[in-house]
C-alpha cells in the first residue's frame, strides 16, 4: 500500500489542482503527493485521489467518468452501447468498481450497457475526510441522485454486500426504475428502530497501533465453511466478530482495504490485484469512507421497513447468486432463503 506524509493543517486548493465550486479537475499529480483538501460550497472538506494512483490497474482498462452530486465528484465506469438498457453494478465495502473487472467485459460482449459506480469515499469518487459526513441514508440519497443524473431506466441491478443494503433500499423505494434485480451475498436488513445492533466505536478518530487485524489469521486459500447441503462445518475465525471489524476499520493503524478483500475472497488474490484494491487510498486521510462503512450498520434500524415491504410485492425477475463460503451475515443460506421466500419475483428463478 502506498503511504503519504499528511499535512498537519488544512490544505486549501493549491496550484496542483485547479478548483472551482468545490470541484477540481486534477492535473498530473504523483500518487504520493501530499493530499490537497478541498471544500464544497456547502462546507464539506474532501480529498480526491490523484489519477496517477489508478495507472496500469490489472484487468481494468476502463475510462473513468464523473458526475457531480452535492459538490462532490461521483466516479463510475460506463461501457457498452449507450442505447442499451443499463446493468448497474454496486460494490460493497471496502471495495470499489474494480471488483467487477471480470464481469464488465462479459456483459459488454453480450451487448449490454454496463455501469459500475463507486460509492462516495470509495474508488475514484471524491472522499470527504470527516467520518461524520457518511451515513446509510446519505449513500441511498446519492444513489438516487446518480440514477437521476444519468437518466437511467429499465435498470438491471446487480448488488452485493453494502451495495445490496443501499441498492435494495432504492429498488424498494423506486421499484418502477428496475426491470430486474440480482443479489449476490447481500440483503436488505430490517431492524426495529429501538435496537442498536452494536456498540459504537469509542474514540473513532484515534489511531490504534496495538489493535490486531481480525483478518490476520485467515489463510490465503480458505477452508470450506459449508457442506454441500449448506450445513455450517465450523464457525470460522471468531476474531471476525463484527464489533472487532468495526473497531479495526475505524481505528486500526494497519487497516487497509486490500487485506479485507484478500481475507474474505476464497482464492488467494495476486499482489497486483491487492494493490489495485488499495489504489484509491494512498494514505489514511483518503480512508474515512472505508473506515466508517462497517459502523453504518447502526444507521439501519427503523429506515428499511417501507422499502422491504415494497420488495415483498416485487414481481419482476429477482435472482439470488450466493457464495458457498461466507459464514457471516449476509452469507448464510438463511439470508438467501429469506429473500426467495418473500419476494415474488424470485419464484421459478434458478
Amino acid at each position: 500500500m502506498r503511504t503519504t506524509k499528511l499535512r498537519p493543517a488544512l490544505v486549501i486548493c493549491a496550484a496542483l489542482i485547479g478548483c472551482s465550486n468545490g470541484g477540481a479537475e486534477a492535473a498530473t499529480v504523483a500518487c504520493d503527493s501530499e493530499p490537497v483538501i478541498m471544500t464544497t460550497q456547502a462546507g464539506v472538506d474532501f480529498v480526491r485521489t490523484p489519477d496517477s494512483c489508478f495507472d496500469s490497474l490489472p484487468g481494468f482498462p476502463y475510462e473513468a467518468k464523473y458526475v457531480e452530486i452535492d459538490g462532490l465528484r461521483q466516479g463510475y465506469v460506463d461501457e457498452g452501447p449507450a442505447e442499451a438498457d443499463p446493468i448497474l453494478l454496486l460494490h460493497g465495502q471496502p471495495s470499489w468498481s474494480y471488483l467487477y473487472r471480470k464481469m464488465i467485459p462479459v456483459l459488454v460482449d453480450a451487448g449490454h450497457r454496463v455501469i459500475a459506480m463507486d460509492h462516495v469515499g470509495m474508488g475514484r469518487s471524491d472522499k470527504p475526510i470527516d467520518i461524520e459526513y457518511y451515513s446509510y441514508l446519505g449513500h441511498i440519497d446519492r444513489l438516487e441522485k446518480f440514477i437521476g443524473a444519468l437518466n437511467l431506466n429499465h435498470i438491471t441491478l446487480f448488488c452485493q454486500d453494502w451495495g445490496s443494503m443501499i441498492g435494495l433500499h432504492v429498488a424498494g423505494k423506486h421499484s418502477e426504475w428496475f426491470d430486474r434485480i440480482v443479489v449476490g451475498d447481500g440483503t436488505l436488513a430490517v431492524i426495529p428502530a429501538w435496537i442498536t445492533p452494536f456498540p459504537p466505536v469509542e474514540n473513532p478518530d484515534e489511531i490504534n497501533t496495538e489493535i490486531v487485524s481480525p483478518f490476520a489469521d485467515i489463510p490465503p486459500q480458505q477452508l470450506p465453511f459449508y457442506d454441500e447441503d449448506c450445513n455450517l462445518l465450523s464457525p470460522g475465525n471468531q476474531s471476525l466478530g463484527f464489533p472487532n471489524r468495526m473497531r479495526y476499520a475505524m481505528t486500526g493503524a494497519s487497516f487497509h482495504p486490500a487485506e479485507v478483500l484478500e481475507a474474505l475472497t476464497y482464492y488467494d488474490l495476486p499482489s497486483d490485484e491487492e494493490d489495485a484494491y488499495d489504489a484509491p487510498f494512498p494514505s489514511r486521510i483518503y480512508m474515512a469512507g472505508a473506515r466508517v462503512f462497517p459502523s453504518l450498520v447502526n444507521d439501519i434500524p427503523g429506515v428499511n421497513d417501507d422499502a422491504w415491504a415494497s420488495l415483498t410485492r416485487y414481481e419482476k425477475p429477482f435472482l439470488t447468486i450466493w457464495a458457498t463460503n461466507d459464514p457471516l451475515s449476509p452469507g448464510p443460506c438463511e439470508v438467501q432463503d429469506h429473500l426467495t421466500d418473500n419476494i415474488p419475483g424470485a419464484e421459478g428463478q434458478p
